[in-house]
């Protein structure tokens, strides 16, 4: 499968696509058209309370959770000056996504996530005689990433989940 670049990108000299698990930060339009008014400005980069907006694939800014969460102050989208990011612009659809190497999956007793999530998105199921299950709950879940940098095995990443699957 072929895909675009748009002429600007090109010009830009942002010759690659964006990485696969790019999460955009808070207040972003959709992928085409961030990618088309972004200028690459670094102006959401410094105005991040959390500095956790860094300089991703083509100098596009993204978010990098094991830097911290986000505290949702649209710093960033107030700092914007092209009209990429803006307060509302987009339904934040970022998701904790638990993936292999949980330590609790592997039965070894862990809940640092569950502990740092203020959402209590993050529960544990217990298991009879064995070490509780960590579930996350999407509808609980706000994406503000903050059980991703206390997790010792890095098992936990934020994703763009589709409609379906971020509200269901």
């Amino acid at each position: 499968m072929q895909q675009t670049l748009s002429r600007r990108a090109f010009f830009k000299g942002r010759f690659s696509q964006p990485e696969p698990r790019t999460v955009r930060p808070w207040g972003a339009l959709a992928e085409r058209e961030f990618i088309e008014l972004c200028t690459s400005c670094d102006a959401c980069l410094k105005a991040c309370e959390s500095r956790i907006v860094v300089r991703g694939a083509g100098g596009l800014p993204k978010i990098d959770f094991s830097l911290g969460e986000c505290t949702f102050c649209d710093a960033c989208a107030g700092a914007c000056e092209t009209g990429a990011l803006g307060v509302g612009q987009s339904q934040w659809t970022v998701k904790a996504r638990l993936m292999e190497g949980c330590l609790s999956t592997d039965g070894i007793t862990c809940r640092v996530c569950g502990d740092r999530c203020d959402a209590r998105a993050i529960r544990f199921q217990l298991a009879l005689g064995g070490v509780a299950k960590p579930i996350i709950d999407n509808n609980a879940c706000s994406g503000c990433g903050a059980c991703v940098a206390p997790c010792p095995t890095g098992a936990i990443t934020m994703e763009h989940l589709s409609a379906e699957e971020a509200f269901a």
